[in-house]
């Protein structure tokens, strides 16, 4: 008990202090999941928009693939990123593997799967509500799911959320093809495993706690932007229903 009160003071202290060592794991940590989350999004939100609003043979067993990759484990996407990278491998000209760009790569095929799956689904949803109308008006594929996703917008928001809580929790890949190195691919999760294996309990749980605040305010923003979508939807009030009936004055000598 007294190893963890200890460790847990030690740590509010490297966290209020703003420790060099404790700031820079958090920065580039949440630089690598912002990047891989860009990427992702910005190939996720068109390519699930499109499934959302195509179909053509074979989409069953494309989506049953799309949601096989929800689940896949991170310790595999890192291998493969690591094969792919590696001197000997297809991309091993770049020179990339353990560095900042590997764990980007490795987080953004995470992602990717998790930010096209949840739009398809939103999109396939509004299309069959209200896609009619732009069906109507003669709009094709490609402009009815950019339609969409504009009309869907606040809903996204929580797609975009969830994507980068994903990524800012995941530990295996980018421990595979970053290395775990000081200072240049050490992220929150990876030093965690390294701190808690080498007996540094401060720093561990100090990373621990910033890491459960990001996920907190995460949760906390999806929260918000359900509610500010409920606002938005709510009906305006009939001023029409609301309007006080007076009754006209009566012109002296005429009775009612």
């Amino acid at each position: 008990m007294n190893t963890f009160s200890d460790s847990a003071a030690t740590a509010f202290t490297l966290i209020f202090s703003y420790d060099p060592l404790l700031a820079g794991i958090v920065a580039r940590s949440l630089a690598v999941s912002a990047l891989a989350c860009l990427f992702a999004c910005s190939a996720g939100l068109l390519l699930g928009a499109w499934l959302g609003v195509a179909h053509f043979r074979g989409r069953g067993l494309v989506l049953a693939l799309l949601n096989t990759a929800l689940a896949l484990p991170s310790v595999v996407v890192g291998l493969v990123v690591y094969l792919l990278l590696s001197r000997s491998g297809p991309l091993g000209f770049l020179g990339w593997l353990f560095s900042f760009k590997a764990m980007v790569l490795a987080q953004t095929i995470l992602v990717l799967p998790v930010v096209t799956a949840l739009v398809r689904q939103a999109i396939d949803d509004a299309e069959s509500s209200h896609g009619e109308q732009f069906r109507s008006l003669g709009a094709g594929r490609f402009m009815r799911s950019l339609l969409l996703l504009w009309d869907e917008r606040y809903a996204l928001l929580t797609v975009l959320i969830a994507a980068f809580g994903r990524a800012i929790s995941e530990v295996g890949a980018v421990m595979v093809v970053g290395g775990n190195i000081e200072g240049f691919t050490r992220v929150m999760t990876t030093s965690i495993a390294l701190e808690t294996s080498k007996g540094d309990l401060p720093l561990a749980l100090a990373l621990g706690m910033v890491l459960l605040g990001v996920v907190l305010i995460l949760n906390m923003l999806i929260g918000l932007v359900r509610r500010w979508r409920q606002w938005l939807d709510q009906p305006l009030p009939d001023s029409r229903a609301e309007a006080v009936h007076v009754t006209p004055p009566v012109a002296p000598g005429h009775l009612p």
